[in-house]
């Protein structure tokens, strides 16, 4: 019988009351996902589950004014926001994408839609990144004008809820630190419509992203008035693990020189 899946926050530091109520709510919504049959390939559980209606919601995304104004966009590299990233190379966008798990000495991707080698929908999957794309440090990126974000769900409130590891967090600290985002940066998020939840359920802690917008394949939610100050610019090591912090190479060589 084929194991399951160790948690994405089995090396996760904090409340463990937050974290156990975290862990409740994936398990629900992957849930619900699975039994609407509304995941794709290879499933919902235990990752940002892709889902059906992710390029109608892409096109969403296209018709913000934000969108229409940024010149770099960072995103997550899951499959759910494909569709995302393939528009933003389409439309002329330098694209920022993370490394999976920041597991890189440079931690990010760099697509340049003026130099590719493959198509944008080729280009910006993860297994196809590296012929377009080249790996920079964070002080190598150019300030980002709006972030894509993947969630397991999100609030109307913008509190959001990724699969666990933390690392969307991190991204964001990190660019925050480099000075690459700011307070008034747009962050997004594509979801299907099931992984949305009322104003104050989603639970938090104090190094959670929320999110601007909220886009589904149905309609954009609009959180900007809703959510609370956003943390930028901060590592928060309190929250982070011994193993955490070596995983991520970046993590590693900042606490160093911290001494």
């Amino acid at each position: 019988m084929p194991r399951s899946p160790r948690r994405h926050d089995h090396d996760a530091g904090g409340d463990p009351e937050v974290l156990a109520a975290k862990a409740a709510l994936r398990d629900e919504v992957w849930t619900a996902l699975t039994e609407a049959k509304v995941a794709r390939f290879p499933g919902a559980r235990h990752r940002i589950s892709n889902f059906r209606g992710a390029e109608a919601t892409a096109e969403l995304v296209r018709s913000l004014p934000e969108w229409k104004d940024a010149r770099a966009i960072k995103s997550n590299p899951d499959s759910a926001q494909l569709p995302v990233r393939q528009r933003a190379l389409e439309d002329g966008k330098t694209l920022y994408m993370a490394v999976p798990k920041l597991a890189e000495e440079d931690p990010f991707f760099l697509l340049d839609p003026e130099h590719l080698a493959d198509p944008p929908r080729r280009a910006v999957s993860i297994s196809n990144a590296t012929r377009s794309a080249r790996r920079v440090a964070v002080d190598e990126l150019e300030p980002v004008d709006l972030v894509v974000t993947g969630c397991v769900a999100v609030g109307e409130d913008g509190a959001r809820l990724g699969k666990g590891g933390g690392f969307a967090d991190l991204e964001f600290a990190l660019a925050g630190a480099a000075g690459l985002i700011s307070e008034r940066t747009l962050v997004v998020t594509t979801v299907h419509e099931l992984q949305v939840r009322p104003a104050g359920v989603i639970p938090t802690a104090a190094h959670d992203i929320p999110v601007d917008v909220v886009v589904t394949p149905e309609r954009i939610i609009d959180c900007r008035g809703r959510r609370g100050p956003r943390p930028t610019g901060e590592v928060r090591w309190e929250s982070l693990t011994d193993e955490k912090i070596a995983a991520i190479p970046l993590l590693a060589r900042l606490r160093r020189a911290r001494g």
